[in-house]
């Protein structure tokens, strides 16, 4: 183990809350307990602040794989705080394969994004084009969290419809993507629903998030709760009731 991967591992022990361990642990069936140490997000966040732009987190983020979830997330929140657009896509190309989890996946959000999202478009394409379950589920994400408002085209929800995946969590993601897409671009986005174009299992899970949410009208949920399908045969079964 090197300097700086004790260094990091110091701290983190030194953060640990042994109930938000617990806590976590529940939530995250695809991690190993005992590769949770318990950190709290604020404190984690703090502490990539703490380090970022430092000789320490360059080094730091050569060492994979990691043995701990949090360092896995400091590893993404360092991505995050990073200002050079080329060096943090060239970062998650390294760092995505390794990662998990969820909890891990969904925390990733560089901040330098917001200011290369032409570039960005290509980058997404190609990540939901992987194999690698979470690598697809990011790549979703991003186009979610930065091409569904002024930046929007008709073309993005087809990039998503085409993904087919027998992973929860992919699926889930594409459930996700889909509901928050009919609270800002409904009418752009109904016809996926209304022309059944997902799985019967997401197509449904979509309709469900997208009646939970404020920003849909009563007679929009009426009408979206008219489109469920019966499930028949194998389902996606989630390994935790949890909207994830």
């Amino acid at each position: 183990m090197s300097g700086i991967e004790r260094e990091v591992r110091s701290r983190l022990f030194e953060l640990q809350d042994l109930k938000y361990r617990d806590f976590q642990c529940r939530l995250l069936p695809t991690v190993d307990p005992g590769s949770v140490i318990g950190v709290r997000t604020p404190e984690l966040r703090r502490y990539a602040r703490a380090l970022a732009g430092k000789p320490e987190a360059a080094e730091f983020l050569e060492h994979l794989p990691h043995k701990y979830f949090e360092e896995n997330n400091l590893h993404g929140f360092l991505i995050g705080e990073m200002k050079d657009y080329g060096a943090a896509v060239d970062a998650l190309d390294v760092f995505l394969p390794y990662v998990n989890n969820w909890a891990t996946c969904d925390q990733i959000r560089p901040k330098v994004f917001g200011k290369h999202l032409p570039e960005l478009r290509d980058r997404i394409r190609k990540w939901i084009s992987e194999s690698h379950v979470y690598t697809v589920r990011f790549g979703i994400e991003m186009l979610m969290a930065f091409y569904l408002d002024g930046q929007f085209l008709p073309e993005y929800p087809e990039w998503v419809a085409g993904v087919r995946s027998g992973e929860y969590y992919v699926n889930m993601m594409i459930a996700w993507y889909f509901a928050t897409a009919l609270a800002k671009q409904y009418d752009a986005v109904l016809p996926y629903i209304r022309g059944f174009r997902l799985d019967p299992w997401t197509h449904n899970k979509t309709i469900q998030k997208a009646v939970e949410s404020f920003r849909i009208t009563e007679g929009q949920k009426a009408y979206l709760r008219s489109l469920k399908v019966k499930l028949r045969g194998k389902s996606f079964s989630s390994p935790l009731s949890l909207g994830t």
